[in-house]
């Protein structure tokens, strides 16, 4: 092979190694973990308007999020079944098919500590997945390289 051949395969081998790459052919994943620590009503709507616009906005471009939502301390009314005020809307996330990964945490440290306060079980929306500790959960998805919002 010639020399300017040469020279120029080698171009064209560099600029094929230096275009950008989609996060998901260079296997990128979108991992967000959002955290709700009040009862406000708007705090919660926002956080669900939030997942929601990440989703569809990964859905239109063909590339799949993992999703946690985080409630701990006075948030954890987020997945109370008797005191939610988003409950349709959080059921709405299982019928809306995401291809994505979704999962409402609620800290199980909250659950035990308002239980002996009123004196009662509590019961959480079934959506909700209980973990061990909301600070901690929010706190592991950060070292494990998910991105963190609190809206």
């Amino acid at each position: 092979m010639r020399q300017p051949a040469r020279r120029l395969i080698l171009l064209l081998l560099a600029g094929l190694a230096a275009a950008p790459v989609s996060a998901a052919e260079a296997g990128k994943q979108h991992r967000v973990v959002f955290q709700v620590d009040t009862a406000d009503p708007a705090t919660m709507n926002l956080t669900l308007n939030n997942a929601t616009n990440v989703v569809d906005y990964y859905r239109a471009k063909n590339e799949e999020v993992e999703i946690d939502i985080v409630a701990f301390g006075p948030g954890l009314a987020m997945y109370r079944a008797d005191k939610s005020t988003v409950a349709d809307r959080i059921a709405h996330f299982a019928d809306y098919g995401f291809p994505s990964k979704i999962q409402f945490s609620a800290c199980n440290n909250t659950k035990t500590a308002m239980e002996r306060a009123e004196g009662h079980p509590i019961t959480l929306l079934p959506q909700a997945t209980i973990v061990p500790s909301g600070v901690v959960q929010v706190m592991e998805r950060q070292e494990q390289g998910w991105s963190y919002v609190r809206p």
